[in-house]
């Protein structure tokens, strides 16, 4: 049984065994070669050309989010969010691959258009840490072959491989080459460092490039965020700078107003950026990432109110109770 994921075919080698076969350049949306293996260059953005950039939060199915944007009570939720936002995070697929119900089901409520990014599961990334002797290309590939309903509906995303903290240059480096060099290319993948000794590596940036893999920008309180562009499309992640943790925090208007130099320089070298804000307490990252529309000007009149509403109802239910007296 042959199975499609965007470009690339998977092969059913034997139960729970994948292979990837016919690994072909995919034709763009302008009509250019996408990628080929080997083929590495920075993509420009021509010059006057409208800049694309999505923006979303990671994760949707919050019951917190209940009456800061949610009705109280509401079971579609990814239904519901998909008429403000154009775009989401899919963080479960971190914790346990997804079932394919809950796939076709993501799939089938949202509208055309709709894109889905998604973390790919932590045995992957954390447990084996990107070991290819302890199995986790077949890993990969039936992880692809659950989000294939997306993918066959042109709405898979980037799938982001977030990395351990422990996961440094020394330890890891060896281990992301051979990975890398198992992806197919028609599938978008980012990944997240999240350890120090990653920064100003320049063999990690070309490793990279090669590719055609994002390096997530990242916005969180430990390491400073590398706005260095890898491949034709960019991934930016806004954890918060809470402490304990870091997604219990609400971006203020300045703080995200800093943000939209470094989002257009980004999106000048990329065919299109995505962004995720992971800043879940309390519908903050529903908040932020509206506000960030506004920030940068594409915000639809319809997304400017609902973003003054959010705001107006956090600062309701944030704000300290006052004693009173009986």
């Amino acid at each position: 049984m042959a199975l499609a994921a965007i470009g690339t075919v998977l092969m059913v080698v034997s139960a729970g065994t994948y292979r990837a076969e016919g690994l072909l350049a995919r034709v763009g949306g302008n009509g250019c070669l996408r990628w080929r293996p080997g083929l590495a260059y920075q993509w420009a953005r021509p010059p006057g050309s409208v800049l694309d950039v999505r923006l979303g939060t990671s994760g949707w199915s919050y019951t917190e989010w209940e009456g800061p944007f949610y009705p109280k009570g509401e079971k579609k939720k990814l239904s519901f969010y998909s008429r403000s936002f154009d775009t989401v995070e899919i963080d479960s697929s971190f914790y346990a691959y997804p079932s394919t119900g809950m796939v076709l089901g993501a799939a089938k409520s949202t509208a055309d258009g709709f894109v889905f990014s998604a973390k790919i599961p932590r045995q992957i990334t954390h447990e084996k840490e990107l070991d290819l002797s302890m199995g986790v290309k077949d890993d990969l590939y039936r992880f692809l072959h659950v989000m294939r309903p997306l993918a066959e509906r042109a709405k898979l995303g980037p799938l982001l491989i977030q990395l351990p903290p422990g996961f440094s240059y020394a330890r890891g480096a060896a281990n992301l080459k051979r990975f890398l060099g198992v992806l197919p290319p028609d599938v978008m993948f980012a990944v997240e460092f999240r350890n120090k000794s990653w920064l100003d590596k320049g063999d990690a940036v070309d490793l990279l490039r090669s590719h055609n893999v994002a390096l997530a920008t990242v916005d969180e309180p430990l390491l400073p965020p590398d706005t260095t562009t890898t491949a034709d499309f960019a991934f930016l992640r806004w954890h918060g700078r809470g402490s304990r943790p870091w997604y219990n925090y609400r971006y203020g208007a300045d703080e995200l107003s800093g943000w939209k130099e470094k989002v257009e320089a980004i999106a000048t070298k990329a065919k299109r950026v995505y962004g995720y804000f992971n800043n879940h307490f309390h519908g903050f990252a529903v908040e932020s990432s509206l506000r960030m529309m506004e920030v940068l000007g594409s915000a639809t009149d319809e997304q400017r109110r609902l973003r003054a509403e959010v705001t107006r109802r956090i600062d309701a239910s944030t704000r300290p109770r006052q004693a009173t007296l009986a």
